[in-house]
């Protein structure tokens, strides 16, 4: 029987000077999916390498078999060795119950993963990206975080495997940096939103989502006075591919600056799902920090980046998105987020 011709979303053409070959660790994950959707949209050749612990193939099965796109079963704490000319590592797990479930490995993937994409950088003189994150801060004592803030990061408690593990893999790039002359970026990224989150990673949003649109009750950790600013999944993506293409190379942090307590944020989902679910408080979570608010003076400085989409709109499109997953009863029911068209280099 005749296949089907698989039809691909439109990518631009780009000449042999301009078409760059992109490596992208954890590349089906949430973030890491829609920075390749922005990458191949454009017309670069892009290679996704994730071991699918948090990932989903079908975060980004609608460019298999294309041309330009390779997808690789790989875990990065075993070495690489493909010839690149940038490489985003964005690979490790992102949420407390995922990195908590398995400590060592948290540790392993972002250390001993981390050396073998510097490693691999270094043989091929590729420009590499590190997605760190604001947890880096651990429960700041200072407000808003600059990047030039150390820190108050508890080394041994249930966040260490996470908060030090990216904390390590900076130091790791600027040794490589000064020692073996690679060319580093490093992004510190705050809370993000949007569509293909991990319907169950424990995150302030989906959680509320969720449990929103299955009418149960909203939990918040805590009193709720806890603090947190959240950008949406596009403007995210947008930052790390200007400072990509920047010269800069300390740390940026990459957030929206908007603050909200969670109390707050869990009352303006219930408001957009439309319903009137109560709110339930439990204990605070071990280290969880009280308030988190990226100062993002220096993204506007030095790549000219700020974040463009208003909050209401993303969550708007994230509760859009896990309406049609959970509406989903077969498996031939997709439910595709389409990528937004390309976002100018």
């Amino acid at each position: 029987m005749e296949r089907q011709q698989k039809s691909y979303p439109e990518v631009k053409f780009l000449s042999y000077k301009d078409r760059k070959r992109i490596l992208v660790t954890g590349g089906a994950g949430f973030v890491g999916s829609h920075l390749v959707d922005q990458l191949m949209l454009q017309g670069h050749e892009v290679t996704v390498a994730d071991n699918f612990f948090t990932g989903r193939k079908r975060n980004i099965e609608h460019w298999i078999g294309h041309e330009n796109f390779e997808l690789l079963n790989h875990d990065i704490v075993n070495p690489l060795f493909i010839e690149v000319n940038e490489i985003y590592h964005l690979a490790s797990p992102a949420s407390p119950p995922h990195y908590m479930y398995n400590p060592i490995k948290t540790l392993k993937t972002n250390a001993v993963g981390t050396i073998n994409m510097l490693g691999l950088a270094k043989r091929v003189r590729a420009k590499i990206l590190l997605a760190s994150t604001s947890e880096v801060y651990g429960d700041p004592e200072i407000h808003p975080q600059t990047e030039e803030y150390w820190g108050h990061v508890n080394p041994i408690g249930p966040r260490a495997c996470y908060d030090e593990g990216k904390r390590v893999a900076e130091t790791m790039c600027y040794a490589y940096q000064q020692q073996e002359k690679v060319d580093i970026r490093v992004a510190r990224i705050f809370n993000t939103f949007g569509p293909r989150m991990h319907m169950n990673d424990g995150r302030v949003v989906s959680n509320f989502i969720l449990q929103a649109l299955q009418n149960q009750p909203l939990t918040v950790y805590g009193n709720g006075t806890q603090t947190r600013s959240f950008q949406y999944v596009s403007d995210l993506v947008d930052g790390l591919m200007d400072l990509m293409n920047s010269n800069y190379t300390r740390p940026v942090n990459l957030g929206n600056p908007e603050e909200h307590t969670i109390m707050k944020f869990a009352k303006i989902i219930r408001k957009l799902v439309g319903n009137n679910a109560e709110i339930v408080n439990k204990p605070a979570m071990q280290d969880d920090p009280r308030r988190r608010k990226p100062d993002i003076s220096r993204a506007r400085k030095f790549i000219g980046w700020q974040p463009k989409v208003p909050m209401m709109v993303g969550i708007n499109r994230t509760i859009s998105y896990f309406r049609n997953e959970l509406s989903r009863s077969h498996h031939s029911e997709r439910n595709i987020w389409t990528p937004d068209q390309p976002h100018e280099e």
